[in-house]
């Protein structure tokens, strides 16, 4: 099972660049173009967890498409180029979950997106890693079936990069990210946790080293 995502942006190149990394991050995507084409979608499938909406779109507009997703009880996250106040206020009050303002930062996206399908209860709650299994409601993982312990920080590393599926972190994004952006240690602290990942369960294959950039979990 994979949480299903409603990308609705006009603009071919940005909504290949976002269904491209949600789908590389273990998420199926449905793309859209036009306001109208929402709508008549909507009368046939409402099963989405989650819609990224564009506000400027012909046919109907991101903030009359609201309605819409109210009624199919589907989360929004606004994501435009209307960066001003006003616009901002306006996506929030009429219900959406967040408000993203183009430029963005993918991985900012993705660990938004993240959010708030925690937040509405519809994350998928286990994710499979080869033989190896997470449960994230239970924080219990286990490798062909058996539990392994893992502590607090090699947890949240393992859940970081399963999470996000072939995507390439640096040192100091998985420290920031696991550790805290208060965290003073040096970046070799990354090296050990990941050869303890790899060693208690098996991983030696499947999370990658980058040279001279950090690390990946490959599907």
């Amino acid at each position: 099972m994979k949480n299903r995502i409603l990308v609705v942006e006009d603009d071919t190149a940005i909504s290949e660049l976002i269904c491209m990394n949600l789908t590389v991050a273990g998420y199926d995507t449905e793309a859209l173009f036009d306001g109208k084409e929402v709508e008549a979608l909507l009368k046939t499938d409402r099963e989405f967890d989650l819609a990224l909406l564009d506000v400027m779109l012909p046919g109907k507009d991101g903030f009359e498409l609201m309605e819409l997703m109210k009624e199919a009880k589907i989360p929004v996250i606004y994501l435009t180029a209307k960066s001003d106040v006003g616009s901002k206020i306006k996506g929030l009050r009429s219900g959406a979950e967040d408000y993203i303002v183009k430029p963005f930062e993918v991985l900012e996206l993705l660990v938004r997106v993240e959010k708030v399908l925690e937040r509405t209860g519809r994350q998928i709650s286990r994710i499979t890693v080869g033989t190896v299994e997470i449960n994230l409601n239970e924080h219990q993982v286990t490798r062909d079936g058996q539990e392994v312990s893992l502590k607090p920080l090699e947890y949240d590393l393992l859940v970081l990069l399963a999470k996000n599926k072939n995507m390439a972190f640096t040192r100091e994004q998985l420290l920031n990210q696991v550790w805290g952006s208060d965290y003073l240690g040096e970046t070799r602290t990354v090296d050990v946790h990941i050869g303890q990942l790899r060693k208690k369960l098996e991983l030696f294959d499947v999370i990658k080293t980058i040279p001279k950039i950090g690390y990946r979990l490959e599907d």
